[in-house]
């Protein structure tokens, strides 16, 4: 039987980053026995879990890529559950491919290695809608083949296929969620690795002219942050072992319509520039959530909603900085 959240010592990697802190966040409202986050804050921050800290979780700031570091942690708590949410952004395997790969592939098989030594109990594994590339059928389910653009899903794609792999190998209890494209409060805003909403804000609150890549046509399943950690916190106990599930909103909405609608909603006037299309940018991501839905009574935020949300933060966040 899965251990429960409430009362179990919980491993989250990549805990200081955008989704993950938000996890960390409700692990410790579910009352999980203690938290404990490993972080090499290459994009993540100590500053988003500062509620968490003083809430009792405690961070390492050290790499898990390191099967050493994650060792030395695992000597000191008597851990039940890792959620695995260390990755590096998208943008970074332009910049660095092979670092991005082996960022994705290095942490999962250093968990895997730990679990199938059973040093835990359970693993919930975050994959990531861009494996399955430019959809070949919409909505993309869980079935849609793996076909990643990109070294970062490239690497992303193999660490579901270890995951799935370790599993039937040895029989553990690792299962696979694949959030779509997340949007929400501390989401990194700075250089060249911000998403297109955080940079989006930013260029607005420094007066900047905007961008598009390519027509902006491009299509995205955007999914507000605490909507994701909902459905992860529900799905825990009822996906099944070797599974995956998408956690996603079943729409889309282009580039094009996201940066012209915060261009509205942030009164900016100034240019929008076309720059030119990126090599293996995925061109649409519909995602079916048919799958969810049957496991779990999942609420959405709606873009709106959300988008203003993240909106008000990055203004405090951005002119704070």
């Amino acid at each position: 039987m899965r251990p429960y959240i409430k009362g179990s010592t919980i491993l989250v990697t990549g805990g200081a980053g955008f989704i993950g802190s938000h996890l960390v966040d409700r692990l410790l409202d579910m009352e999980a026995k203690e938290v404990v986050v490993i972080d090499n804050l290459f994009l993540g921050s100590e500053e988003n879990l500062s509620d968490a800290i003083s809430r009792g979780a405690v961070l390492y700031k050290d790499d898990a890529e390191f099967a050493s570091s994650l060792e030395y942690i695992f000597e000191r708590h008597n851990i039940d559950i890792v959620f695995n949410c260390a990755t590096k952004a998208l943008n970074y395997s332009f910049m660095n491919p092979s670092n991005s790969f082996e960022t994705n592939t290095k942490v999962i098989l250093n968990l895997l290695e730990l679990q199938r030594k059973k040093a835990f109990s359970t693993l919930c594994h975050f994959s990531t809608s861009e494996v399955y590339g430019t959809a070949v059928y919409e909505p993309m389910d869980e079935n849609h083949p793996r076909n990643p653009t990109t070294l970062y899903a490239a690497g992303k794609a193999a660490a579901d296929l270890a995951v799935e792999t370790y599993v039937r190998m040895y029989d553990l209890d690792a299962f696979i969620i694949r959030p779509f494209n997340n949007y929400g409060p501390r989401q990194n805003f700075k250089g060249e690795m911000a998403g297109v909403i955080p940079l989006t804000a930013f260029r607005i609150l420094n007066d900047i002219a905007l961008e598009i890549h390519g027509t902006g046509s491009q299509s995205r399943d955007f999914i507000y942050v605490h909507d994701t950690v909902d459905a992860i916190i529900s799905v825990y106990e009822k996906l099944h072992r070797g599974e995956s599930v998408n956690i996603s909103t079943h729409n889309q909405i282009t580039i094009k319509e996201v940066v012209e609608t915060m261009a509205d909603a942030m009164n900016y006037k100034g240019k929008i520039i076309q720059k030119p299309a990126r090599n293996s940018d995925v061109f649409c991501h519909n995602a079916s959530s048919e799958k969810l839905s049957k496991l779990i009574t999942f609420k959405l935020t709606p873009f709106s909603e959300g988008l203003n949300k993240s909106i008000e933060w990055y203004v405090k966040a951005i002119t704070k900085g």
